[in-house]
């Protein structure tokens, strides 16, 4: 029997929750993540086409999941990491294996994308 996706209800919970980790920017901000604590300037590099804003609020959506915890370092400027928290790093465990699973298969896709669009 299939659960009541409404709102408030625990698919809608679960919905949100994949959205958030699916998103195609947190599933890129995981992965640098999980090799350990980075800036925020290390992780724009790192991720091509990432806009600033983007990136600021990706960080902040997964900071305000319980995923990604910000530490200020108080010198001048100001320094800022951003590392996994032990839950985020359970995930960044999965997305490693989805980026794997990416990476093994990216010809296959793109090659199956011009068969798809010349036919």
């Amino acid at each position: 029997m299939r659960e009541t996706v409404g709102e408030n209800t625990p698919g809608c919970q679960l919905r949100d929750i994949l959205d958030r980790v699916g998103d195609k920017w947190s599933v890129l901000v995981l992965h640098l993540l999980g090799d350990g604590p980075k800036r925020y300037s290390e992780l724009r590099r790192a991720i091509e086409g990432i806009s600033q804003r983007m990136l600021t609020l990706t960080l902040r959506s997964l900071e305000r999941d319980g995923l990604v915890e910000r530490t200020v370092t108080p010198t001048s400027p100001p320094r800022v990491d951003y590392a996994l928290t032990p839950v985020g790093a359970t995930l960044s465990t999965e997305v490693a294996g989805l980026i794997a699973w990416a990476e093994r298969h990216r010809e296959y896709v793109a090659a199956s994308r011009v068969r798809y669009d010349a036919s």
